[in-house]
């Protein structure tokens, strides 16, 4: 019986000494986190680097949203809470037994929040989201995707900013500095290269090490270093062979060692296939969680092929999120948010991104205008935004082009309103005969065009004084767009052909609007519109956004932040991307390995596939107008470009290489009849030799305020010397040449308005971390 006393003893004591769990009355706070580490049991430090699943029934706290990190309630630890975006908080409106409505609010798309080429704009998303998450008691927002667009094709483009890195990491770090205001945190995705949806879980990103340090990290270091978000979420892609999510040179080496970041990295939703990796190479969380990397991190810890110092690094950095968050703090929240006043934050950025293209006098309406035709099924149907995990659930509402219009005291033609009303419930009957599926990641087929009567489009053009037709375009998660999506089909170009002939015959103005995600073609056409109006995709308010710039109440002033082409294949990345390829969830995703498109189909055993399994970067840093520039090749529409009912002149007042510091100073000035803003742009053309760079970089941008006519404004852009230089790929180093460096003030790329010459006299080399190499050779165009 002693005996029997004793060994209790000893194993209590035991218990006691390793885990302090009852010697300790502990509870977190911001300071003795170190602490509240050494009193958890191996496996409550285990199930802190892993979620706890996704909230997709009515009855979690919070349905329809991303999930949220492990609590422990013996150590004051709560669950955080991730939410979905970025132009919406995705979560459920409604809720188990609970009969009020839980909407939020439908900004911009990613893409039209950059067309405004404004960074304060982008702060006022954010913050405007930020206070969204906060009202209705979340955490983060795993917000936003900074992913380069290297291609028109690509499914996620509408989240995304830009072709360029600059753009893409001003525009980030505005929207990440506006939803940190309100005390919420964000999630800067898809750590990265994640530039294609095809095969996306395991398609392996191929590049050399300048490709990837100019163009697709650089937006990440850009926003990473002007906002610190608190979170960075790595991409379900191979970077050279290696997991994003297991990649201790992107995530260890470069985010941290050379970047400066300290808070928490987490993966995508089910990316990558090693925990104990992703572990080590600093992948501090793991989302959703799922058992098996519980298990496999558990038993790695107990067999010493993970190292428990690891294990508490990555749970510290858990913590130190944890104790910043809503939920830690116990901050009250009203459980409802200020709709109105997001609507109206959601129409005003919405129509600052959009882009005029042309305009032969067809804009702003004339006091002529009243009565309105409407074409194109998108007009009755628009597209706020695009589709994916970052919008489940339904919005509040859209404003189509009809509502747009007759709130501006338009009349619309209601016999072709009508007309419009019947076809799109035969298309509705036709597209989805057993009705629509209750949940989709995928965008819909949307609702292909009828062709009018000789008969009654002559009515229509005698009955009204203007035609708009309406070309809508959306994408989303996990399925890139296919080649035909870039064109308009058949019917809409026979009916814009038939509409323009019409209209013209009888004197009245044609204008085409496109409410798009990505840009589509527009050379073949463009001389048959009056008008070509560049919605993308402007949130909720879509119709009225469109309405103000069609009426003038709103002066166009967004700018494109990628390139129009001619056709597709004229981009150098049109080669190495995929299409056409059917796409499978994997089953520890959506439970039974649901086919996304298409029908299930045994898959022969065969070698890995290129631009599928793999994707070569062969055009390396000749992305965009980086490539359609330097080589001289035509397009349709610039980067950069367009226009505005007033016309503006930009005249350098200074410049200066000094230092470290490159400064201009640009007087702009509203040279025209009504006000509005404008875009400075600087351009930058290295010297001859070394390296071979681009004809011409954006290393600067500013917008003014709104200038009445007559008035100037003095815009002073700064950038660092080194945001001149090129990365060599053989010395692992940062490399500014000396040299005459040619300094543009431009309206776009291809519209230079004055230029200005400095000598830089001594070069500079910045060694860093050799990291990220291919595992071959990478011939890129020269």
């Amino acid at each position: 019986m002693q005996m029997k006393k004793l060994c209790c003893f000893i194993i209590l004591a035991v218990l006691f000494s390793q885990n302090n769990i009852f010697s300790q009355n502990i509870t977190l706070n911001k300071n003795n986190i170190d602490e509240v580490i050494n009193a958890m049991t191996l496996e409550e430090k285990v199930s802190m680097v892993i979620g706890r699943g996704m909230a997709m029934g009515l009855d979690a706290k919070f349905p329809g949203t991303a999930g949220r990190s492990y609590d422990i309630p013996r150590l004051g630890i709560p669950s955080v809470y991730f939410a979905d975006g970025p132009h919406r908080l995705a979560m459920s409106v409604r809720r188990e037994f609970d009969s009020n409505f839980y909407y939020t609010t439908e900004f911009p798309s990613g893409t039209t929040v950059a067309a405004t080429f404004n960074p304060s704009s982008a702060y006022e998303v954010g913050k405007a989201l930020g206070t969204e998450v906060k009202d209705y008691g979340m955490d983060v927002l795993l917000a936003p995707g900074a992913n380069l667009m290297r291609n028109v094709l690509c499914g996620r483009n509408h989240e995304y900013y830009s072709e360029d890195p600059l753009i893409t990491g001003k525009i980030a770090a505005g929207y990440i500095n506006g939803v940190q205001s309100q005390g919420i945190g964000t999630s800067i995705k898809h750590f990265a290269a994640n530039n294609q949806e095809t095969n996306r879980y395991s398609n392996d990103s191929q590049m050399d090490q300048r490709t990837l340090r100019e163009m697709y990290l650089k937006g990440f270091e850009i926003a990473i270093k002007e906002s610190s978000p608190w979170t960075v979420m790595t991409a379900y892609n191979k970077i050279n062979g290696k997991h994003t999510s297991e990649n201790v040179e992107l995530t260890t080496h470069i985010l941290r060692d050379e970047w400066g970041f300290n808070g928490l990295v987490i993966s995508d939703w089910n990316a990558g296939n090693d925990a104990v990796a992703s572990m080590i190479a600093g992948n501090d969380m793991l989302q959703p969680g799922q058992e098996k990397q519980y298990k496999d991190i558990l038993e790695a810890v107990k067999n010493g092929s993970l190292d428990e110092a690891i294990l508490n690094r990555n749970v510290k950095r858990v913590l130190e999120l944890v104790v910043k968050s809503n939920s830690f703090n116990n901050e009250t929240y009203p459980n409802k948010t200020d709709l109105d006043a997001h609507a109206a934050v959601s129409r005003k950025i919405g129509t600052e991104g959009i882009v005029l293209l042309t305009n032969n006098g067809a804009l702003p309406f004339s006091e002529k205008i009243n009565q309105v035709a409407l074409y194109g099924s998108t007009s009755y149907d628009m597209v706020p935004a695009g589709m994916g995990f970052g919008s489940v659930g339904f919005g509040r509402y859209t404003v189509s082009m009809v509502e747009g219009l007759r709130n501006a005291s338009y009349n619309v033609d209601k016999n072709l309103i009508l007309q419009y009303q019947r076809h799109l419930a035969a298309e509705e009957r036709r597209l989805f005969p057993n009705g629509r599926p209750p949940f989709a990641l995928a965008p819909p087929p949307r609702a292909d065009e009828f062709i009018p009567t000789p008969e009654e489009l002559a009515e229509q053009v005698k009955a009204n004084d203007v035609a708009i037709f309406t070309i809508g375009r959306t994408s989303a998660e996990p399925k890139d767009r296919e080649i035909q999506e870039f064109y308009f089909t058949e019917n809409e170009s026979a009916l814009l052909k038939e509409v323009s002939a019409a209209y013209h015959a009888a004197g009245k103005k044609v204008i085409v609007i496109l409410n798009i995600c990505s840009p589509v073609e527009t050379d073949s056409w463009k001389s048959m519109a009056d008008a070509v109006i560049c919605a993308f995709q402007p949130g909720q308010e879509v119709g009225h956004c469109v309405t103000d710039i069609l009426t003038g109440k709103v002066n166009p002033s967004g700018k494109l932040p990628m390139t129009f082409a001619v056709n597709y294949g004229d981009a150098a990345s049109d080669k190495n991307f995929p299409f056409d390829y059917e796409f499978k969830m994997p089953s520890f995703a959506m439970g039974s390995g649901t086919n996304i498109v298409g029908e299930d189909e045994v898959e022969e055993e065969k070698g890995p596939e290129r631009n599928i399994d793999y994707t070569i970067y062969e055009e390396g840093v000749y992305v965009g107008y980086r490539y359609f520039d330097t080589f001289n090749k035509e397009v349709s529409f610039p980067f950069g470009f367009g226009l505005s009912y007033t016309t503006f002149d930009q005249e350098i007042v200074a410049s200066s290489i000094a230092d470290d510091l490159c400064k201009m100073e640009v007087l702009v000035t509203n040279t025209g009849n009504v006000s509005g803003k404008e875009v400075v742009q600087i351009y930058v053309t290295a010297p001859e030799g070394g390296i071979k760079k681009p004809a011409k970089e954006l290393k600067a941008f500013g917008k003014t305020r709104e200038l009445n006519p007559g008035e100037s404004e003095t815009i002073t852009l700064t950038w660092d010397q080194m945001d001149m230089s090129s990365f060599n790929n053989k010395t692992s180093s940062w490399e500014l040449a000396k040299g005459t460096y040619k300094l543009h003030v431009a309206t776009s790329v291809d519209d230079i308005k004055s230029s200005v010459e400095h000598k830089i006299n001594r070069s500079k080399k910045i060694k860093v971390h050799d990291a990220l190499k291919p595992a071959q050779s990478i011939v890129t165009i020269r």
